[in-house]
């Protein structure tokens, strides 16, 4: 988990004091790579997606803590049930909690202190799918687009592989150095986040890697959450090929 995530812990509670909106937020899903990908949400649940579909998903205020994910070479039966090789959420097409890395995240937060939204992307749970996460409406003038499209899962380091995607190197060293456990400035950029950082530089590389990484849109701003955006360079191929069966 980034240290996001934690940030947003601290100040859950006064920023229910600041809280001045009702309106949520939708999230437009698209799945450009040419391959299928099944977007999951938390909170939200799942969907299947072939190339050009799309998923809108409605998400209340006030809503913290939540991200959107894709998964790779997935296979479910007619009940929901099965299993993806990246990013599976427990077996089942509906996730319920938050995915296996290695997996890209747009994590965010609605309506959170001074009525602001917090939004992201980050490699601290690794990368699987080249994703945008942009604001679509609302004062686009005050917040931006964020892209990782790099082709990560070709570059990626001989310690960090893992089957369609890469690891970060917390999921692999499980150490404070990586993974931040002994709390806030115990840790830094090592080598390996400055390889994710040099090629997302909108990205979380580390989990606390906030200064860098953290933005923010006003409350009521719609997103739209694209994998393998037009700016790719580069697509996994050999998940073109795949035979999958939802």
């Amino acid at each position: 988990m980034s240290n996001f995530n934690i940030f947003l812990i601290s100040i859950f509670l006064l920023s229910a004091l600041f809280f001045t909106s009702s309106d949520g937020a939708t999230f437009t899903i698209r799945n450009n790579c040419p391959y299928t990908v099944w977007a999951a949400a938390s909170p939200g649940g799942g969907r299947r997606l072939d190339q050009g579909q799309t998923w809108e998903l409605n998400v209340p205020a006030g809503t913290s803590m939540a991200r959107i994910w894709g998964r790779t070479n997935c296979n479910f039966d007619g009940s929901g049930k099965g299993h993806c090789q990246t990013g599976d959420c427990g077996g089942i097409l509906a996730c319920q909690g938050w995915g296996v890395p290695p997996n890209t995240l747009a994590e965010y937060a609605l309506n959170q202190y001074g009525n602001l939204d917090f939004y992201d992307i980050s490699l601290v749970d690794g990368f699987n799918i080249p994703i945008e996460f942009s604001p679509t409406s609302g004062a686009k003038d005050k917040c931006r687009p964020l892209f990782c499209t790099a082709d990560i899962n070709g570059q990626c380091p001989k310690e960090l592989k893992a089957p369609g995607g890469c690891n970060n190197p917390c999921t692999v060293f499980k150490t404070n150095k990586y993974c931040c456990t002994e709390g806030y400035g115990s840790c830094g950029p090592t080598e390996f986040s400055k390889f994710f950082k040099s090629r997302c530089s909108d990205a979380y590389s580390y989990p606390q890697d906030d200064p860098s990484s953290t933005f923010t849109c006003p409350g009521g701003t719609n997103y739209r959450v694209v994998f393998c955006p037009a700016r790719s360079p580069h697509f996994p191929l050999e998940m073109v090929r795949e035979k999958d069966v939802e």
